[in-house]
């Protein structure tokens, strides 16, 4: 489907059926029930591999879906609290903001040569808010953005900074993002964008943040502030 070279579309038979893969994982999607049990007896026939039924977990997500009602959650409920828990953050007090207000971190806070244990803990950190960010959590992606920028030298602002990430994690680690039929915006896209002119302390580089809506939830964002629907278990 156009670049995206991890995910195909077939029409058979009037029904339009798409594959989504990562290496020998495999998602089937049709909206008819009977097309989609063909294709795949069909591809079972030629391939090995096993049906694992309807899809509740994929790569660390998790999904719950209520077909009659039309709505759909995806999170990352357990991947967050394996985060929390291997950096020791799951018994803090969790903060209300993913950075602190007015928090500006920069190449003048870096440690030339940061300590191997240091260094380790924050590369692993950020790896994991990264995880995070690119499937369920838009709200963590100005954060990420930030904290990236730093992963080669991190000093002790950086560090503090993404402990309070993680104070913020620890929060809102339930949080899902919502999709469902809604008949205003039923299969439309929208979103919003925004820029901070010149906000880079570093390179005086403004930085552009936008995020994109399709039936009540986030479908794409990048280093913005993002609104999108929520659902707390």
């Amino acid at each position: 489907m156009g670049f995206e070279r991890s995910m195909w579309c077939a029409k058979i038979n009037g029904h339009t059926l798409l594959i989504a893969a990562h290496i020998d994982d495999f998602i089937l999607a049709c909206a008819d029930r009977d097309a989609l049990d063909a294709f795949r007896t069909n591809l079972l026939a030629r391939f090995d591999g096993t049906y694992e039924g309807a899809v509740h977990t994929y790569l660390g997500c998790e999904i719950e879906r209520d077909i009659p009602a039309g709505r759909t959650l995806l999170s990352q409920r357990h991947f967050a609290e394996d985060v929390l828990r291997t950096f020791e953050m799951w018994d803090c007090i969790p903060a209300l903001t993913p950075m602190k207000p007015g928090t500006r971190l920069t190449k003048e806070q870096s440690n030339p040569s940061p300590d191997p244990a240091f260094h380790r803990r924050y590369r692993g950190i950020v790896g994991s808010l990264g995880y995070l960010v690119n499937m369920t959590r838009p709200d963590l992606a100005w954060s990420y953005s930030e904290l990236s920028k730093y992963v080669q030298y991190p000093g002790q602002a950086h560090m503090d900074a993404a402990f309070h990430v993680l104070r913020y994690l620890r929060g809102t680690y339930d949080q899902a993002i919502l999709y469902q039929h809604v008949d205003t915006l039923a299969d439309t896209l929208w979103g919003w964008v925004d820029s901070d002119w010149a906000a880079d302390v570093d390179s005086r580089s403004s930085h552009t943040g936008y995020i994109i809506m399709l039936n009540g939830g986030a479908v794409s964002s990048d280093n913005g502030d993002p609104i999108y629907g929520i659902n707390r278990r």
